[in-house]
C-alpha cells in the first residue's frame, strides 16, 4: 500500500547522484510510474534524461513523500525550494549524513514529518543497509512508507531514535571503507607471502566477497562460521590468535575504530 500512495500523489527526489540514482532505480523496477516522480538534479546523467521521470520542472502541490539526498554541505542551499511543501503534508525523508532532524525542523517547519535515513554504499547494488528514525510528527503509516521506499535498494532496521545514528553511521554507514580496507590489507600481507600482486588481490577480493555472502545465506552466527572453519591447531587458529588478541587484535582496534567515527559523527551534527 505505501508505494501506491507514491504513485497516487507524487514523489520529489532532491538530488539524483549515486545514492539517489541507486534509488530511482529501485522504485521504477518496484513498478512505481516514473510520471509519479520529479526529480531536482543540476547535473542530470543521461540515464536519468531517459528514465521517463519529470526533470527539472517544478513540484506537485501536495506531494506523497520529499526525499532529499543531496551531499549535507549542499543542504542549506537546496532546502528553499522545498519549504513550501513543509508543515504536515508531505513526508520529509533524509538520508544526509551529519544533518539533524532538529535541522530540517527548522527549515521546514516545526510540525513537517521527517524520517532521518542512514544507508550504505553497497545500496549501489542493491546490498545496502538502511536504518530509519523517525520525529514526533511521523505516524507508523510513514514510518513505514520510508521504509518501503529505502527497501527498495537493501534491508532495513527502524532504531530507537535519533541518538542512535552516529553509533550506525560509524557501524554500517562507514563500515564498507573498513571492508575494503582490509580486501587491501589481506592482498599486501599475501604478497609479503610471495604471491604477484594481482593474484593476492583477486584472492583477497574473492575471499571477502564469499564469506559476506556465505555469513548472509547461513543461518548460523558469525561466531560459529568461524568456528567452522577453524582446526584446532591449525593454520587458521594460528591466525585467528594474533586476530583475536584482546590487546593488539581485531576486537580492540575496531572499538577504536567504530568509536572515532561515532565521535566524529557527533561532532559534525552539533
Amino acid at each position: 500500500m505505501s508505494l501506491e500512495i507514491v504513485a497516487r500523489d507524487g514523489l520529489v527526489l532532491l538530488g539524483c547522484g549515486k545514492m539517489g540514482s541507486a534509488l530511482l532505480a529501485g522504485w521504477l523496477a518496484a513498478g512505481l510510474p516514473a510520471a509519479s516522480i520529479w526529480v531536482i538534479e543540476p547535473n542530470p546523467t543521461d540515464w536519468l534524461k531517459d528514465s521517463g521521470v519529470h526533470l527539472n520542472q517544478g513540484l506537485p502541490k501536495a506531494p506523497a513523500v520529499a526525499l532529499l539526498a543531496v551531499k549535507p554541505q549542499m543542504m542549506g542551499a537546496a532546502l528553499p525550494a522545498l519549504q513550501a511543501l513543509g508543515g504536515g503534508g508531505t513526508l520529509f525523508v533524509s538520508i544526509a549524513a551529519g544533518t539533524t532532524i532538529a535541522t530540517f525542523e527548522a527549515a521546514l517547519g516545526a510540525g513537517t514529518p521527517i524520517v532521518r535515513t542512514m544507508p550504505n554504499t553497497p545500496a549501489m547494488v542493491g546490498r545496502g543497509i538502511t536504518a530509519i528514525c523517525g520525529n514526533a510528527h511521523v505516524n507508523a503509516e510513514g514510518l513505514a512508507l520510508a521504509e518501503a521506499l529505502m527497501q527498495a535498494v537493501g534491508q532495513v532496521v527502524r532504531l530507537e531514535g535519533e541518538h542512535q545514528i552516529d553509533a550506525v553511521t560509524a557501524v554500517s554507514g562507514s563500515g564498507p571503507a573498513y571492508v575494503f580496507h582490509l580486501i587491501e590489507a589481506m592482498a599486501a600481507a599475501g604478497e609479503a607471502e610471495g604471491l604477484p600482486a594481482d593474484v593476492a588481490m583477486q584472492l583477497a577480493r574473492a575471499t571477502v566477497c564469499g564469506a559476506g555472502e556465505l555469513a548472509q545465506r547461513s543461518p548460523d552466527s558469525a561466531a560459529q562460521l568461524r568456528i567452522n572453519v577453524t582446526s584446532p591447531g591449525g593454520t587458521t587458529a594460528a591466525a585467528l590468535a594474533v586476530l583475536m588478541d584482546p590487546a593488539t587484535g581485531f576486537p580492540p582496534l575496531l572499538k577504536r575504530a567504530v568509536k572515532a567515527a561515532a565521535d566524529r559523527g557527533r561532532e559534525l551534527g552539533k
